[in-house]
């Protein structure tokens, strides 16, 4: 799960992190007056979408008076920005978050990440902020820093001194940056988030050289929401796929992609293999959607609907394998699921584990065309096979 720059900032400040005063406006006139509640003399404006690249995308507007504010502010919401990340059809802008503008000496990169090959959540780092982290991972990675982080023992000072020395800060920066490091790995951990990046952090040169968190992102694991209340109270549904929403409303899994063939499947590692085995004969998967264990009918049935609420979707590619769940019961949900849904699309089915004889048994007596296969390369070849000529 995502959260807004602006509640990002709200929970960094609660572990006593430096932000910039801002406030929070759906409408113009609203922005116009947290502007003149903060004060000064220029302001930034930021459309707050779960999405990067927005600078980029016009949305982040620096401005210099209160009716600017309101300018920017009216022409960002309720219009739709498109960035890299949010492909051609862009996200809506509902809100935008409006800050003091800051006096930057030099932006930093500061990243917490969960490091898949050592287990263990790394500190990521760069003398070169404000910018895409990729661009300069990919053009030069000398300039990336790395600091793996030992569970037992927690983020220790001598690890942040090392990482601030490699960016390039030192004096009366050190402690700051030392203080600023512990609280967002202590923000992390107590919030059983998956990544926490800052870009950028800056020098600001009001009286005394500060660090301040100018834009903050975080990702949280879906799986430890329940002990999150706090953090799934932030949770904006109109940011994220409607179908993807109501399919964790009904115990399901779905991501969307951009193809054109439907993917039920159970468990994640099956899900992963049947998206392979399809790009492998030339198709393109429009999505996936994991039923998990003790898939009933109903179940089934809704993950069909979920499905093919896509309208790209030109056939289901169903690859079961069962040990928990069982097919008798995969078989029963997708007679229920034609019989209510009304499928016109092909189903190639798939079925092996428990259960697969009643299973294979139940399609064959019924009154319904299931294409069939024995293992997944063949049903991966027949879907593409299907979806093209239907694609015609």
């Amino acid at each position: 799960m995502n959260i807004h720059e602006y509640q990002a900032k709200e929970l960094l400040k609660s572990y006593d992190v430096l932000v910039p005063s801002g406030g929070v406006a759906f409408n113009a006139v609203q922005a116009g007056r947290i502007a003149e509640e903060i004060g000064g003399s220029a302001w930034v404006v930021k459309a707050q979408i779960h999405a990067g690249g927005r600078g980029k995308a016009g949305g982040v507007k620096v401005v210099g008076s209160v009716d600017e504010v309101k300018k920017a502010a009216d022409a960002m919401i309720g219009n739709r920005l498109i960035t890299h990340q949010t492909g051609p059809e862009g996200s809506l802008v509902q809100r935008v978050w409006i800050e003091q503008a800051s006096d930057i000496k030099k932006e930093f990169y500061l990243g917490f990440l969960i490091d898949r090959g050592t287990q263990r959540i790394t500190v990521v780092a760069s003398g070169e902020g404000g910018v895409e982290i990729e661009e300069v991972a990919r053009e030069s990675p000398e300039k990336i820093i790395k600091e793996v982080i030992d569970p037992a023992i927690g983020l220790r000072d001598f690890q942040c001194r090392k990482v601030a020395t490699a960016i390039g800060l030192k004096g009366k920066l050190m402690p700051q940056a030392v203080k600023l490091m512990k609280a967002i790995y202590r923000c992390m951990r107590d919030k059983d988030a998956l990544q926490a990046e800052i870009n950028p952090l800056a020098i600001v040169a009001s009286g005394d050289e500060k660090l301040i968190v100018l834009d903050a992102k975080f990702s949280f694991d879906d799986n430890a929401l329940y002990r999150q209340k706090i953090i799934t109270e932030m949770r904006d549904l109109a940011e994220e796929d409607p179908k993807e929403v109501e399919a964790s409303g009904h115990g399901l899994n779905y991501i969307a992609l951009d193809g054109n063939i439907g993917c039920i499947v159970n468990g994640a590692g099956l899900a992963m293999a049947s998206l392979d085995a399809i790009t492998l004969h030339g198709g393109r998967p429009a999505n996936f959607l994991d039923v998990g264990g003790g898939a009933s009918p109903e179940k089934v049935t809704n993950a069909c609907r979920i499905v093919l609420e896509d309208p790209n979707v030109k056939c289901i590619l169903v690859n079961i394998f069962a040990g928990i769940n069982r097919c008798d019961w995969i078989a029963k949900g997708l007679i229920q699921a034609c019989n209510s849904l009304h499928i016109k699309v092909p189903l190639i089915v798939r079925l092996a584990g428990t259960n697969v004889d009643e299973g294979r048994k139940i399609l064959a007596e019924s009154d319904l065309s299931f294409l069939t296969a024995e293992n997944l390369d063949a049903a991966a070849a027949k879907a593409v096979e299907i979806a093209g000529k239907n694609q015609l």
